[in-house]
């Protein structure tokens, strides 16, 4: 007998007004003649034309001149490669010529799913037996180019998850690339990809045992030079500059609300998505905390796993996992480091669920098996559904199960709490099964979670409803406590 759950009144769905601004690519021969034809326009005309283009679109964005700015400088640094000289323009043409080359992309227009939910680092002004939360979502729009966005709520003392009004605008971040690289961890990634030993020494031969994310750039664009002719050496030295270029940092103006910050795929590793976000609250031997959150970059045919860390959800450092620990997909870290080291969840054949340890967050070996499907609501693969959580018993793993029909259930697990490569517990029956209203969407059949919080006794649950919406469950952490010992 199933244990039972509590199924939450609040629903995240869709929103088309989220509306970002993205560079529009209209091709090499379009760019030329179209950016001529504004050139062309008397100044008045041009005036009009940008007067009435703020006129509809100033109200649906902040500092809309700022992006039009930026656009304008693509499109000039383009045009002078091409050795046809802008000259002296005008404000008003150059913001207009920013103007065609900015499009309005609709972040969550197709699904809004798989979320986590972590503690606030902001906890004052709450009446007692409440805490505040911040949940993120895999949000995915035209495309299906995924991103991560935020909501943030309060678990009130009677259960309740009341979440605040989201406002109008949605600002992407300011992006900086200022890694020092190390060689040598450098080329342990290309040799995980399998790249050309030799296109990686053309490169990497050309650097120092640090550099910087310059450097690293003038010697691929000097290995191309010379190895131009080569299709297969082209593409795998345009590789090495992707695995760079998955180290950033964001930074988020502070007068934009977490409602308001989407973190947006930067990098060529991630170009067709940014996937299930599993974010926890780390607290460090010293008592510091760090939030972290492992997720998926998606190029349109591999994955990258990755890693965000954050302290205040305004400034965010982004880095690749290394080691054979930190392949496919589904990766959780647990909240405190064991016996020293980090650990992790991951699930590296996609079938079974392993645990390792490392001393570096970033760096992963091999991983020991922990759990394999038992169940025959699990028997195609079981995974995490997020960060383990402490309680007394044991670490609380919510977990998924993939069965007939490639249905998604939800479970749960209990690891031991000072050598968690021990299962203790485990549920026989699925903790939630999508019901009629859960399992129709854009991947029918399926229920899924990337990170749950235990509040006044009481286990929240985020979870996506066929890949197009989110919703909410709760159940007593007592009580599964209880069925988990028991094996039930």
């Amino acid at each position: 007998m199933r244990i039972p759950v509590t199924r939450k009144e609040n629903r995240f769905t869709p929103n088309f007004q989220k509306v970002i601004m993205r560079y529009f690519d209209n091709g090499p021969d379009r760019t030329i003649a179209l950016v001529e034809k504004i050139i062309a326009m008397p100044e008045n005309e041009a005036h009009q034309a940008l007067v009435q283009t703020l006129r509809e679109f100033s109200r649906r964005h902040r500092n809309i001149t700022k992006k039009f700015q930026l656009h304008f400088e693509k499109v000039k640094d383009f045009m002078e490669k091409e050795n046809i000289p802008l000259g002296d323009l005008s404000t008003e043409k150059k913001l207009l010529i920013g103007s065609f080359f900015s499009m309005e992309y609709s972040v969550e227009s197709a699904a809004f799913f798989n979320p986590s939910i972590v503690e606030s680092p902001d906890q004052t002004g709450l009446e007692e037996g409440s805490k505040r939360i911040i949940g993120s979502f895999r949000a995915t729009g035209e495309g299906h180019i995924s991103s991560i966005v935020f909501h943030t709520g309060v678990i009130n003392a009677k259960g309740e998850i009341l979440f605040e009004k989201a406002g109008r605008f949605i600002e992407e971040a300011i992006i900086v690339k200022r890694k020092r690289y190390k060689k040598s961890k450098f080329c342990s990634k290309l040799k995980e990809m399998n790249l050309p030993e030799d296109v990686v020494s053309s490169v990497m031969d050309k650097l120092d045992e640090t550099f910087i994310y310059g450097e690293l750039v003038h010697a691929v664009k000097e290995t191309l030079r010379v190895n131009n002719t080569n299709t297969e050496k082209q593409k795998a030295t345009e590789e090495i500059m992707w695995v760079a270029d998955s180290h950033y940092e964001l930074t988020f103006s502070r007068d934009t609300h977490i409602n308001e910050r989407v973190i947006f795929p930067i990098s060529f590793a991630e170009r067709k998505g940014i996937e299930d976000a599993r974010f926890v609250k780390f607290t460090h031997m010293n008592g510091k905390v760090i939030y972290y959150a492992t997720y998926t970059a998606f190029d349109g045919f591999t994955v990258l796993p990755k890693l965000i860390q954050t302290r205040d959800f305004y400034h965010f450092k982004v880095k690749p996992l290394h080691g054979t620990g930190a392949q496919n997909k589904n990766l959780a870290l647990f909240p405190r480091k064991i016996n020293g080291k980090y650990v992790m969840l991951s699930r590296v054949d996609g079938i079974n669920s392993y645990i390792g340890f490392s001393e570096n967050i970033n760096i992963w070996g091999e991983p020991t098996l922990v759990q394999a499907p038992r169940y025959y609501w699990e028997f195609i693969q079981i995974g995490n559904c997020g960060s383990p959580i402490e309680t007394s018993e044991g670490w609380l793993v919510v977990t998924h199960g993939v069965g007939p029909m490639r249905r998604y259930c939800l479970g749960a697990s209990l690891l031991d709490l000072e050598d968690p490569t021990l299962e203790i517990g485990r549920l026989k029956e699925p903790l939630l099964i999508p019901n009629e209203k859960e399992r129709e969407g854009y991947v029918p059949n399926v229920v899924y979670s990337c990170g749950s919080i235990i509040h006044n006794r009481q286990l929240f649950v985020p979870y996506g409803m066929s890949d197009t919406s989110s919703g909410f469950f709760s159940v007593s952490v007592d009580d599964l406590l209880k069925r988990l010992k028991k094996g039930e």
